[in-house]
């Protein structure tokens, strides 16, 4: 399922002074000003400090008396705050803010970032799904997850308990962000302390509120919309009918990425959502091969061939018979990663290279993007 594609209009911001930047989180701060009105501000003004001068008159003329911008006060504070956490500003037409993200209408204008800010320039797959989540919902978020960093994606999810916590998990090692709906440096819920900050440690955290903000009901929705943003597709492992997953798919087709979803037993309640969206046209997901078929290798393959075959080394020709017979009996027309083939016959990769070389060439097997492996008959 593919969203329609939605140019964003907004123009390119160029990247601030320190001065500029006070005064762009005065103006996004100030009560009545969203990310539209903010935009549309500084379209008009020119600056933020122009756009400060005129938010008195703009909002006497809306029927607001007596209105004041968000105190310079308020923003240093905010400044000192992000500095004591270790947080950094990405704002919006700086090198470092991910261009993907620019691409939706309503990107948000400023992220505070606390991690590896580096990870937002690789390919991204964000994971979400129910927070009562079940136990095979959860493992199977995991295993998508550590399968996806595996192949070179980062996972993006929103740090709530359930498959959001399980996809994290899944992904710590090989690349991980988390959206949060709060201040950067809240951590919410409470179960997640140890996660949170071995996510700052390894991946990246990053948010548009506040620092020292406690998330509320009405902020999940407005992170979910980055979660798609950042993202290449969303993939739905488990949710209800009326879910704050299927707000993140909705805001992905809005966004024009891909959806897919894990399909679940009819009478649980926690798979009517991924039924639905599966009914309505989203691609099944069995696996994390289904997710790169879908959106492709996070890194082309290389399309030069090897010069020559790994020669093999002296062995009884028994000895070879044996593991050519054992590798095409471990394979199939699924696709596994080469690394797995390893650890399931437990032979070393000197021993099964040049043989997976000849059964490559025979015919019998094919490499696919991310040198995954399949048997061809």
């Amino acid at each position: 399922m593919t969203g329609t594609h939605t140019s964003s209009t907004h123009p390119p911001l160029l990247p601030t002074t320190e001065e500029d930047t006070v005064n762009r989180l005065r103006l996004l701060r100030s009560r009545r000003v969203g990310v539209a009105t903010y935009r549309r501000l500084l379209a008009e003004h020119g600056s933020a400090a122009s756009a400060l001068k005129f938010l008195p008159e703009l909002a006497k003329s809306a029927g607001v008396p007596d209105y004041a911008a968000c105190p310079e006060g308020v923003v240093l504070a905010e400044i000192k705050a992000a500095k004591a956490a270790g947080a950094r500003l990405l704002v919006e037409g700086s090198p470092d803010y991910p261009a993907i993200l620019s691409e939706i209408p309503d990107a948000p204008p400023l992220l505070w970032c606390l991690g590896k800010i580096a990870l937002l320039n690789r390919p991204l797959i964000a994971l979400v799904g129910a927070r009562n989540a079940s136990s095979l919902g959860t493992r199977m978020a995991k295993r998508l997850a550590e399968e996806l960093t595996d192949q070179g994606f980062v996972v993006v999810s929103g740090l709530a308990r359930g498959i959001d916590t399980a996809a994290h998990c899944g992904a710590l090692k090989g690349g991980t962000i988390a959206v949060q709906a709060g201040g950067v440096d809240v951590i919410y819920p409470a179960e997640n302390t140890q996660l949170s900050h071995d996510i700052a440690k390894n991946g990246l955290r990053l948010s548009e509120m506040p620092m020292g903000l406690q998330p509320q009901a009405r902020h999940f929705p407005m992170r979910n919309r980055i979660i798609s943003g950042l993202a290449k597709a969303v993939v739905v492992v488990e949710a209800a009918a009326k879910s704050g997953s299927l707000i993140t798919a909705r805001n992905a087709l809005d966004q024009a990425r891909d959806v897919l979803a894990v399909p679940g037993h009819p009478f649980d309640a926690r798979a009517s959502g991924c039924n639905a969206l599966l009914r309505d046209g989203a691609t099944l997901v069995r696996n994390a091969q289904d997710v790169i078929e879908a959106v492709g290798p996070a890194v082309e393959p290389p399309t030069e061939l090897p010069l020559a075959p790994p020669s093999a080394p002296n062995r009884p020709l028994r000895e070879t018979a044996e593991l050519h017979n054992l590798i095409l009996e471990r394979l199939g027309p699924a696709p596994i990663a080469e690394d797995q083939l390893l650890r399931d016959i437990a032979a070393p990769a000197t021993s099964v290279a040049p043989i997976l070389v000849d059964l490559e060439l025979d015919g019998k097997i094919i490499r696919q993007a991310g040198g995954l492996l399949a048997r061809t008959a």
